[in-house]
């Protein structure tokens, strides 16, 4: 498998002067990772920018930078040298691009000096049959798994999940997985278990929080608050089909604090997955 990425995400020199910034080389350099972690090969996009405009270029929209025939043209030539690498390789997994750039949007794009629209950028919008995903949202892969882990049941149900989110390339934490999980830990045991689940939670980009059962289970509870307090996005899996009230799924406060899917299928499109975005 393999991915097709904006040029700047592997030399972010490529970009205008001035924009780019540290969360920015942040996101590049994790976009990277992931695709390291799970195998996925790196085939960049050709530059249209820089070749039409060169490097060291002022930042500009599309009105001000772009609309050109000449670069029209241009774009016109890349796009056939991007379509025979994928006649040559297949189609990618997808197109990883930067939000904002008139040529390499995703969601959104400087159309002009008083207009940021929510299309594809000028280039990208030549590929629309190929998923694309913004590179800060290909950043976040990281998964803390949050759920009840007390019976065989559910420990082989956490497992699954986290299969199931592996397979769409997120690397998951696993509670169940650290430390002792029987009654009889010592104080010692229950304190590193307690810190490791805090350090997960710290470096996370999600949190998928399973929430089954007449009342969400404790420890859950406060994982969701938690993350929520930190502005970490919550996704919870609610399969079972009681309701706490007309209006709610579960508990109120939990249900307000995430994004509640009802079948674990539906957690990979809403984790932004690479494969069914």
């Amino acid at each position: 498998m393999y991915v097709m990425v904006a040029p700047c995400i592997l030399d972010p020199s490529l970009r205008a002067e001035g924009i780019t910034r540290d969360e920015d080389l942040r996101a590049y350099a994790a976009c990277l990772k992931r695709c390291s972690a799970f195998g996925l090969e790196v085939v960049p996009l050709p530059c249209a920018e820089t070749l039409y405009l060169g490097r060291n270029r002022v930042p500009g929209t599309f009105t001000e930078r772009l609309n050109t025939p000449e670069f029209e043209l241009l774009i016109d030539r890349l796009e056939i040298e991007v379509r025979q690498i994928i006649l040559q390789r297949g189609e990618p997994l997808c197109i990883i691009g930067a939000d904002s750039s008139p040529a390499c949007g995703v969601n959104t794009t400087w159309y002009s000096p008083e207009e940021k629209v929510n299309h594809r950028g000028v280039f990208l919008s030549r590929f629309r049959e190929i998923p694309a995903i913004d590179a800060f949202d290909f950043a976040r892969y990281r998964v803390y798994l949050a759920s009840p882990l007390f019976t065989e049941a559910e420990r082989r149900y956490n497992e699954l999940i986290r299969d199931l989110l592996a397979t769409h390339c997120f690397e998951v934490y696993l509670p169940q997985e650290v430390g002792q999980d029987s009654a009889c830990r010592d104080k010692d045991a229950i304190d590193q278990i307690f810190q490791s689940h805090c350090e997960a939670l710290k470096t996370t980009d999600w949190m998928v929080a399973i929430i089954d059962g007449a009342d969400a289970d404790s420890g859950t509870a406060w994982e969701i608050g938690y993350a929520y307090a930190k502005g970490i996005p919550v996704v919870s899996l609610r399969t079972d089909f009681r309701k706490a009230g007309h209006n709610e799924h579960v508990n109120l406060m939990l249900e307000r604090s995430s994004v509640v899917v009802t079948r674990k299928e539906d957690l990979p499109h809403t984790l932004i997955s690479p494969l069914h975005h």
